[in-house]
């Protein structure tokens, strides 16, 4: 299938067309062809005022649910919403039915995924059965193609195990994912511990659970001179630990979710569950710290923290509600529409490039005679999710019916091209 794009501008510091308004005419799934006029017919053309193309982006925290919970989320599913937002890769958690332990459940994500536009990627589980006792077989599931390796929801508790486990995966380069959490600190805590949660009688989480972790876990890198990607950071103080331990030398990233970057605490006043996540909305003072750390480039990566709930788990009172949203769809509207300052370099710092480099991924670069993997969007352009357009089995967002600036076209991949 030949896909023609005219008159889009390449956004992609790799490319000698950086920057450039450019036609591109790909092949089988190849790029043949990049120039100021393309004449040549294609089966489809795609043309569209405003255009960019990017290498294609990377979400490194997903939930797909499947397998065991696919009424909430399938591969198929996951994918189709990964594809709607931009992304050609995803990576998913091991926190399903059965756990993500073993080489032959990787392989169950890897396989299934073959025949879809979005690059389906396991975390493998740190621990057995993820249950911070003993390590799992991470060696066995990095051989079979487990991208990384997370305990997901459940972040390993345990400083021993967790040194074990940043010294193991030293033998293959492998990478730890943790979600800051001290899980004996406000054990209870539905939202961020504060003013807010006094004013709605809510139990809180404080800010020192996450900070105290990512204390501890900076203190086992230093030890251990291993690679750890701290994700759904939230707070300023979090932000200065990760900071001081870059400026060290020590092999850590980090990434934060859209949500944490449109909302606070303050936007609870409704108890609205689809607000309710963990780690939990901050204060407000923390939001606008973490868009200034998106903005100086002290976050490495955007991750969605995509966790579909069903109806059941959401419609309910706030204390029994599930935590999460979905956000596959809506990431790149979110950032581009809350930090408009944010130049197109800086974004697909953010959704691609950083994530290729600290996870190994094949670079992806908008050249002739490469292969296409290209993300199309439109950053002035309004989008607007509705129940009716989310590809997503569940439909757990706050971001139903709010109109964002910034807009994905779709992607090519795989030699499949999905547009919205």
């Amino acid at each position: 299938m030949k896909i023609l794009l005219r008159k889009v501008l390449v956004a992609d510091v790799n490319s000698s067309f950086d920057n450039s308004v450019k036609d591109i005419l790909i092949d089988e799934g190849r790029i043949v062809s990049i120039k100021d006029n393309i004449t040549e017919s294609a089966d489809t053309i795609i043309e569209e005022p405003g255009l960019t193309v990017s290498p294609g982006w990377v979400d490194a925290f997903s939930h797909f649910c499947d397998p065991g919970f696919e009424f909430k989320e399938t591969i198929e599913t996951g994918a189709a919403a990964a594809a709607s937002g931009g992304f050609t890769h995803v990576f998913v958690l091991p926190n399903t039915q059965p756990l993500v332990q073993s080489k032959s459940q990787v392989e169950y994500i890897v396989q299934k995924s073959r025949s879809l536009p979005v690059n389906m990627h396991p975390l493998g589980a740190v621990t057995k059965n993820i249950e911070g006792k003993d390590l799992a077989e991470m060696y066995d599931m990095h051989a079979s193609g487990a991208i990384a390796f997370s305990d997901g929801l459940y972040p390993v508790q345990t400083p021993g195990l967790f040194l074990k486990a940043l010294q193991y995966v030293k033998a293959f380069d492998g990478v730890l994912i943790q979600m800051p959490i001290d899980k004996t600190i406000g054990t209870h805590g539905l939202v961020n511990e504060g003013v807010i949660s006094t004013q709605l009688g809510l139990p809180g989480i404080p800010a020192i659970a996450e900070e105290i972790m990512i204390k501890r876990d900076i203190e086992l890198v230093r030890y251990t001179n291993s690679k750890l990607h701290l994700t759904g950071v939230s707070t300023e103080k979090s932000i200065e630990l990760i900071e001081a331990a870059k400026a060290e030398g020590l092999m850590i990233s980090c990434s934060v979710t859209p949500y944490h970057l449109f909302f606070c605490d303050e936007d609870l006043q409704d108890y609205d569950t689809n607000l309710k996540v963990n780690p939990p909305l901050r204060s407000k003072a923390d939001m606008l710290a973490l868009r200034k750390a998106v903005i100086n480039g002290s976050i490495d990566c955007i991750a969605s923290h995509h966790m579909p709930q069903n109806w059941d788990n959401k419609t309910c009172e706030f204390e029994y509600a599930k935590n999460g949203m979905i956000g596959l769809e809506t990431s790149f509207a979110t950032v581009n529409h809350i930090l408009p300052e944010l130049s197109t370099k800086q974004l697909i710092q953010l959704f691609s490039e950083n994530a290729r480099h600290i996870f190994q991924l094949a670079p992806a670069t908008i050249a002739e005679g490469k292969t296409a993997e290209i993300t199309l969007f439109d950053r002035n352009k309004a989008s607007l999710l509705t129940k009716e357009t989310i590809k997503s089995r569940s439909s757990n967002s706050p971001f139903i019916n709010k109109e964002l600036r910034g807009k994905v076209i779709g992607i090519i991949n795989k030699g499949q091209l999905f547009l919205n």
